[in-house]
């Protein structure tokens, strides 16, 4: 009888949260364009906010689907890390640690995010 792998549980959960944030960016109207035009552009990054704000979800897509299939997690890892660790810096650092409850958007979520992909990185212990 097969068994699961041990990362699987953990790879499902990070693909599902992944993909349901970024194919809603894409089924909503104008939301990753908007992301770009509205937000990255203004902060900074103009003329290329719209193309991040596309790479970025493309990226999460490709990358939540690699998670899945349990192939080259580590880059996946690394991709998606570094996405939510530009979302802390552009975003979540200045709202505060709490998502919901003692604050609003807060670095909470992207933290827990991260420490589960680091999980993935580092399966097992060092001695």
């Amino acid at each position: 009888m097969k068994t699961l792998n041990s990362t699987f549980l953990l790879r499902f959960a990070l693909s599902i949260i992944f993909l349901s944030h970024s194919l809603h960016g894409i089924l909503t109207k104008n939301d990753v364009n908007d992301f770009g035009n509205l937000f990255l552009n203004q902060i900074g990054f103009a003329p290329f906010g719209v193309f991040i704000a596309w790479m970025t979800v493309i990226s999460q897509i490709i990358t939540s689907l690699l998670l899945l299939a349990d192939k080259y997690t580590k880059i996946a890892s690394i991709i998606n890390i570094v996405i939510l660790l530009s979302g802390i810096i552009t975003v979540h650092f200045k709202e505060g640690w709490y998502v919901v409850g003692a604050g609003r958007n807060g670095m909470e979520f992207s933290f827990v995010l991260i420490f589960m992909l680091l999980t993935l990185l580092c399966p097992k212990g060092q001695k």
